[in-house]
């Protein structure tokens, strides 16, 4: 538990949202707590810590709220995949980022979405300032005055994740990995003539998908392929299962299902590009381990 988290109950009353804690002191009840909060687990334990970032209609600090889950005490690998977001076409395959430890690698052809975030962060952020969609837009804008809306709030609350659980992999060296990609990515200069846009993006060769393959490659997976999110899912699957014994691993698949909000509609699954994986899904689907 972080100095600056508090665990309670999500309430309301008399029009005021908060966290109610166990001794009844109630905490953020003067803070902006998003709607899709409420609208999820209003009467149900919650933990709750403050954002740097700032609510734009306010103008006070926003309140990240997400599920009091246990978190693993031993090392841990978690592989995320996003399905498609309907409104984008860059979207259309999906996206995949990597948790390792509860730092979530993520990767994209925007220069602000690639980052390291928090397991909470990056599944519940809410829909409020810079996080929101644009108002009359709907989606990613800066405005000519400079305020930005990037459209990247709680990835649960764009889309349904299927996750992929893995013990076994030496996940110093994976961090480190991950870490000097993002820090290369973060000092490559932009390119004027596209700002905001991550100049060496290729859907092909560099992108959140490979960028993922490539490290977990470093680390003993170099049996892997897919240069596309739901392929080296499934690839990744596969290949874990197929030699759990002699890499020593132990993996869990699960499916988190999306927290449908008004700011985004419901995701969708995307077909598997590479024929093999429509073999490998099935037969993923006939064992006690399940692949969407």
């Amino acid at each position: 538990m972080t100095k600056d988290m508090v665990k309670g109950v999500l309430c309301r009353e008399d029009g005021r949202t908060f966290v109610q804690g166990p001794d009844g002191k109630r905490f953020y009840d003067s803070e902006p707590i998003w709607e899709g909060y409420v609208t999820h687990w209003l009467g149900q334990r919650v933990c709750a810590r403050q954002l740097p970032q700032m609510d734009y209609e306010t103008e006070r600090p926003i309140i990240l709220v997400w599920p009091d889950e246990e978190i693993p005490k031993r090392p841990f690998v978690v592989l995320y995949f996003n399905e498609r977001l309907r409104k984008y076409p860059a979207s259309l395959l999906g996206h995949m980022a990597i948790n390792v430890n509860g730092e979530v690698f993520n990767y994209s052809h925007l220069m602000n979405e690639n980052e390291v975030l928090t397991r909470e962060e990056y599944l519940y952020r809410p829909a409020l300032g810079e996080f929101a969609p644009h108002p009359t837009q709907g989606r990613h804008h800066v405005d000519t005055d400079g305020k930005a809306y990037y459209d990247k709030f709680g990835r649960l609350f764009m889309r349904s994740v299927h996750a992929l659980f893995i013990e076994g992999l030496p996940t110093n060296l994976l961090s480190a990995y991950y870490h000097r990609e993002l820090e290369n990515i973060l000092n490559t200069p932009e390119n004027p003539l596209k700002p905001g846009y991550y100049p060496h993006f290729n859907l092909f060769t560099r992108n959140c998908a490979t960028i993922i393959r490539d490290g977990l490659r470093q680390v003993g997976l170099q049996g892997i392929r897919g240069i596309l999110p739901r392929d080296l899912f499934m690839s990744v699957f596969y290949h874990l299962l197929k030699n759990r014994e002699g890499l020593g691993t132990r993996i869990e698949f699960f499916r988190l299902n999306q927290l449908k909000v008004p700011e985004a509609p419901y995701s969708a699954l995307p077909p598997p590009v590479n024929p093999v994986n429509m073999l490998r899904s099935i037969w993923l689907r006939g064992t006690k381990l399940a692949v969407g």
